[in-house]
């Protein structure tokens, strides 16, 4: 384990309940200063993985370190953790600042902590109404300010976006681009992988306890690449089509478009440009994007891959 580069590095973690295994020798790996999005369907195992690396929840086996302590000591890296986990809980009566200011006196932080934690997910021109006029994303944000009290350097964030309006999730968006700017490791699990996709550069899948991919976000989306094409002439497209086809590739037309399921380098191009010359049709548009985090995490998980 290379504990000066991975903020967590935990292996063959597992939790059974009843006899029901839960997870399932699941590796959670996460580089120091990365965001990581943790993701996986309904009951495979998110919540609970999260538990257990916050020590809420006892693990049927697996071993690491996080932050450089030993996973089975989580009282060694706890205080350096911040964390999110489900709904936050506050004094509605009380005022967002007073709210953390209680928080900061039962968790023995530095008072002087607070106005900074507000001002850093935005919070600093509200911080002195009460809580029970916020708005949801204001709530959901104070509760990262919560988890920044112990000016940790690993904050974990489950479902910081649920049930947000799009005006919620965009400030959400914001909030994590500028943690991981200030050089904080940000394990966030959440559905929205759109968002995700915009925010996060490491990625963990799981699927029914395992994991099923573990690794930087940029290569498990440009696994799969996709390449566009469009002739001059909009009536070439069904016969552009019909040769590809006859070749063995698969595509589909769209709008003025071809789709083509390849990679976009010289040996699967080329054949394909000359083919169409030797036809008589003309391209003016080659175009290639990778699949997006949604298209290859229902691949994988449809298929029940594990890598």
């Amino acid at each position: 384990m290379n504990t000066k580069t991975f903020a967590l590095d935990v292996e063959g973690l597992s939790k059974s309940y009843g006899g029901r295994q839960v997870v399932d020798r699941l590796d959670v790996r996460v580089p120091l200063g990365s965001v990581a999005g943790f993701i996986g369907p309904n009951g495979a195992g998110k919540t609970t993985t999260l538990r257990m690396l916050l020590g809420l929840v006892r693990a049927s086996s697996g071993g690491g370190s996080v932050l450089g302590q030993p996973f089975g000591h989580p009282a060694g890296y706890l205080p350096k953790v911040g964390a999110l986990i489900e709904s936050p809980a506050f004094y509605p009566a009380l005022s967002g600042r007073r709210n953390l200011e209680a928080l900061a006196v039962l968790g023995s932080h530095p008072a002087a902590r607070v106005p900074s934690a507000l001002e850093r997910v935005g919070l600093a021109e509200r911080g002195d109404d009460a809580y029970r006029a916020y708005s949801l994303g204001m709530k959901q944000r104070l509760g990262i300010a919560a988890a920044l009290l112990p000016a940790p350097e690993l904050l974990i964030l489950d479902e910081p976006t649920n049930g947000l309006d799009p005006a919620g999730i965009r400030d959400m968006r914001t909030l994590l681009r500028g943690l991981a700017a200030d050089g904080l490791t940000v394990l966030v699990s959440s559905h929205l992988l759109a968002e995700l996709e915009q925010v996060c550069n490491w990625l963990i899948v799981l699927d029914r306890g395992r994991g099923a991919y573990l690794g930087p976000a940029r290569e498990f989306m440009s696994a799969d690449r996709e390449v566009r094409l469009r002739p001059e002439h909009e009536d070439d497209l069904p016969r552009l089509a019909r040769l590809i086809r006859a070749e063995g590739i698969p595509a589909t037309i769209d709008d003025r478009h071809l789709r083509l399921a390849v990679d976009h380098d010289a040996t699967t191009i080329a054949p394909i440009v000359r083919l169409a010359a030797e036809n008589g049709i003309t391209l003016v548009e080659i175009a290639s994007a990778a699949a997006s985090l949604e298209e290859r995490y229902s691949e994988l998980v449809g298929q029940g891959g594990t890598r």
